[in-house]
């Protein structure tokens, strides 16, 4: 009971608003993990090398969209980028230099990665950070909706390059926007300690209810064999 009381006391603390800037331990350690998973998670400068051998290279395909309205969106976004592609309804029928579509919408990744999305939205014709992440949605619906119409003509290292792009710049940036990016380097200390405490908190719970159970005659134990007379 002493380790249950003990516990509740201590859970009692983490939820309260203490730990700076108003913040409960629950939020302190997940803003905390959020800017270190940010921060080990910079793939740009590689992503910026992969694409470069796609430099001139033509991808023609017809990309299907979701709606009508999405395709409106992509539609926008590529003629903000130097790109033509006709519309007929939900699908954009593109032909495009690949690598200087993907070199495009990894600069605007960047840019989001480093929390500017103003700049981005501004590029676009939108306003404030909110619309950046707005294009970077629509980039993303607009490159996963080529991937398999490149599969299917056979073009697979395009394919892979804008599923690259998506994953690796497209996600990151558009995920971690607005978070501050920090490297684990920098916080050993304070990860260390947290991941610690949790180890102990945990077996603390667990041996409370552990001692409970067995002070009340529950307890876990091998079964004894029965043997034939």
């Amino acid at each position: 009971m002493t380790l249950l009381i003990s516990f509740a006391g201590v859970f009692f603390l983490i939820m309260m608003p203490i730990f700076g800037d108003g913040m409960t331990g629950l939020d302190f350690s997940d803003d905390l993990f959020n800017k270190l998973s940010k921060g080990s998670s910079y793939f740009i400068p590689a992503v910026k090398e992969q694409i470069k051998e796609f430099d001139g290279k033509q991808a023609k395909v017809t990309v299907k969209l979701k709606s009508e309205d999405d395709a409106k969106t992509a539609q926008a976004l590529l003629g903000k980028a130097g790109f033509n592609a006709p519309a007929t309804g939900d699908s954009l029928a593109v032909d495009v230099d690949l690598g200087k579509l993907l070199s495009k919408v990894v600069e605007d990744s960047d840019l989001m990665y480093k929390d500017d999305g103003a700049k981005v939205g501004a590029f676009y014709g939108l306003s404030g950070d909110a619309d950046g992440k707005k294009a970077m949605k629509a980039w993303w619906g607009f490159l996963a909706g080529m991937i398999k119409p490149l599969q299917k003509e056979k073009q697979v290292p395009m394919a892979n390059a804008v599923n690259l792009v998506n994953q690796k710049a497209i996600e990151p940036a558009y995920n971690f926007y607005g978070i501050k990016a920090e490297s684990i380097l920098d916080k050993i200390p304070t990860a260390a300690g947290l991941l610690i405490f949790y180890v102990i908190y945990t077996m603390w719970y667990g041996f409370g209810i552990f001692e409970v159970f067995n002070g009340i005659g529950l307890s876990m134990s091998k079964s004894k064999i029965k043997k034939e007379v």
